[in-house]
């Protein structure tokens, strides 16, 4: 008996110990006093960051220091999205009419325009690429049809999915332009893709899977979409989606959902992350970050439980391609690392 006195509390240290040395260091903060959305982190060293105001920032040492920009002649632009290839080469998205694509080469000097598209209504909402070759971006639906675009070139040229292969959305229905994630790979071939607003649902080929999360109102509905093979299931597919209600975003309502079936069956965490949350990035199979306006969540166990380590205001986390560090951007030209125990 005595024995099992002093090692439950020792237990309790360590895990205690083990959650607080999960903290956010930041690494910059009001760059240009811009809104960060898009993240893009090719190794432990090289990070890509992009924003309003036509903002794009670059780091090649781990964040220590940063090259900021203006692109030119889109100095009002917002660019919600960037993936960068290495410390050269990153595409940047901007979201709205006109909306558009550039690509740079030589480390953000130069800017070259891949595709442009001046279409009423239009909102391009985030990118994915599977490789340095094969891309996709999704935007909000135009006349009832989600906007699709995809590339084989590197971001060179875009070509737009034909009309009659475009997934219909409903009425209220959209996506989010949060963090750049409501879009990812499912396999080497395929992606996926989340929607918000009045209907919340997660779009797989031809399906459309209703989700377990908040909807009904333009705030509500899922924001990111996070996927990774499973340890248990070595045929299916591991999805952690994340949400809410920016509108509240302290919030823990139907704020998030799980799914080891590639979205057969879905499931809720016992405790959910602490609010509204843009962005979810796995950083191992079992171990997953979660980010939003109202705070920072952890999970250890694959989505099931989650606590809170700040309440710091960011809008996008990602883990490097090439690297296991794991940084994060928001509201004031912020960015931050996950400092974790590996």
């Amino acid at each position: 008996m005595q024995q099992k006195f002093f090692y439950i509390p020792f237990i309790f240290f360590l895990l205690v110990a083990r959650i607080s040395a999960q903290q956010i260091q930041t690494l910059v903060s009001a760059a240009n006093k811009t809104s960060l959305r898009g993240l893009s982190v090719v190794s432990n060293k090289i990070i890509w960051v992009s924003g309003s105001k036509g903002t794009v920032g670059r780091s090649t040492d781990a964040g220590k220091t940063w090259q900021w920009m203006t692109v030119k002649n889109f100095e009002t632009k917002d660019f919600r999205d960037i993936e960068a290839f290495d410390k050269n080469t990153a595409v940047i998205m901007a979201i709205a009419e006109p909306a558009v694509i550039l690509k740079t080469t030589d480390g953000g000097k130069n800017w070259k325009t891949v595709f442009t598209d001046s279409t009423k209504g239009i909102f391009l909402d985030a990118m994915e690429f599977w490789n340095d070759v094969s891309g996709i971006a999704v935007g909000d639906p135009i006349d009832g049809k989600f906007y699709i675009i995809r590339t084989f070139s590197s971001g060179d040229h875009w070509q737009k999915i034909p009309d009659n292969k475009l997934p219909t959305a409903e009425t209220g229905e959209g996506c989010f332009a949060s963090s750049g994630t409501n879009v990812r790979a499912l396999n080497k071939q395929e992606a996926c893709f989340i929607s918000g607003g009045l209907r919340s649902r997660l779009f797989i080929r031809d399906q459309k899977i209703d989700l377990p999360i908040i909807q009904g109102r333009e705030s509500t509905g899922a924001n990111s979409v996070a996927i990774a093979d499973h340890k248990k299931l070595k045929h299916s597919k591991h999805i952690i989606i994340v949400g809410g209600d920016f509108a509240k975003d302290t919030s823990t309502e139907k704020n998030c959902c799980i799914s080891d079936d590639a979205g057969k069956t879905w499931t809720t965490p016992a405790t959910p992350p602490h609010g509204y949350r843009s962005c979810v990035e796995f950083i191992t199979k079992e171990k997953l970050i979660c980010c939003g306006t109202s705070g920072i969540d952890i999970s250890e166990d694959g989505g099931m439980n989650w606590k809170l380590i700040s309440t710091e205001s960011f809008h996008v986390c990602r883990k490097a391609k090439k690297g296991n560090t794991i940084f994060l951007a928001g509201t004031g030209g912020k960015v931050a690392k996950l400092i974790w125990e590996k």
